[in-house]
């Protein structure tokens, strides 16, 4: 995979949707510890690595939606794009009850060259997509593993989280339940991070804007990964339609 941070689909696309994936890729590059954060591939597979279904769910949306998204192409065990530089989870060390080798002597100099090499050009890349576009509606597009080790069961098919602006999230809840699915209100997380994605490109500029959390049972194939874009995409469309934004 090359080592460029992030991939943009359909930069011309004339929808007002901006699609964002901040854990599409479990991608360590080569300069990171030889391209190794010394876990075994299974773990490299697991949620801790990325958000396993995203990235599907994420081209799909967009391009239902005839509009642009941007994805990363580094895993969130390198560095976290969807965190603020002065948050201390942006490098982990342990994660979900595995420690990340290849970060554990990590130094203020290997956080800073994988900040401007990664991070950064990310952001800044999300940031001239959104201000090429009039009036652009952010869309995240994450996904949460069914059970974390040790915890209960999650029962939450999609989640909505949001943070002060719920202008989209709470027609979008309401629209979600009505099609009987079992929908999480800031859950499985609460919906902010100061210095995270939204609040970077959203929140501080004012757009209307949702996170959506899709669990990763019902997104690890093509064929879930399709089906819920195409599900999401009318709902998405009909809810910020009626919404008059």
């Amino acid at each position: 995979m090359t080592d460029t941070p992030f991939e943009i689909e359909g930069a011309d696309r004339p929808g007002r949707w901006l699609i964002g994936c901040d854990h599409a890729s479990n991608h360590v590059p080569h300069w990171v510890n030889g391209g190794d954060l010394g876990l075994p591939p299974a773990d490299m597979e697991r949620h801790i690595a990325y958000d396993i279904g995203a990235a599907g769910v994420t081209r799909a949306l967009a391009q239902a939606l005839d509009s642009p998204a941007i994805l990363s192409r580094f895993s969130r065990l390198v560095i976290d794009p969807n965190r603020g530089e002065d948050d201390p989870t942006i490098l982990m060390r342990l994660y979900d009850g595995t420690i990340i080798p290849g970060n554990r002597h990590a130094d203020d100099a290997a956080r800073e060259e994988r900040l401007q090499r990664l991070y950064r050009p990310y952001h800044a890349a999300y940031a001239e997509l959104a201000r090429q576009r009039t009036d652009p509606v952010i869309c995240a597009v994450h996904s949460f593993t069914p059970r974390l080790r040790g915890r209960h069961p999650r029962p939450w098919e999609v989640g909505v989280l949001y943070a002060d602006d719920a202008r989209l999230a709470t027609p979008l809840m309401d629209a979600l339940r009505a099609r009987g699915w079992c929908v999480g209100d800031n859950e499985p997380y609460s919906g902010h991070l100061p210095g995270d994605a939204v609040d970077r490109h959203a929140l501080r500029h004012g757009r209307p804007n949702v996170l959506l959390e899709l669990r990763q049972d019902l997104i690890a194939d093509h064929a879930g990964q399709t089906l819920w874009a195409a599900r999401l995409a009318p709902i998405l469309t009909d809810v910020l339609a009626q919404s008059g934004l």
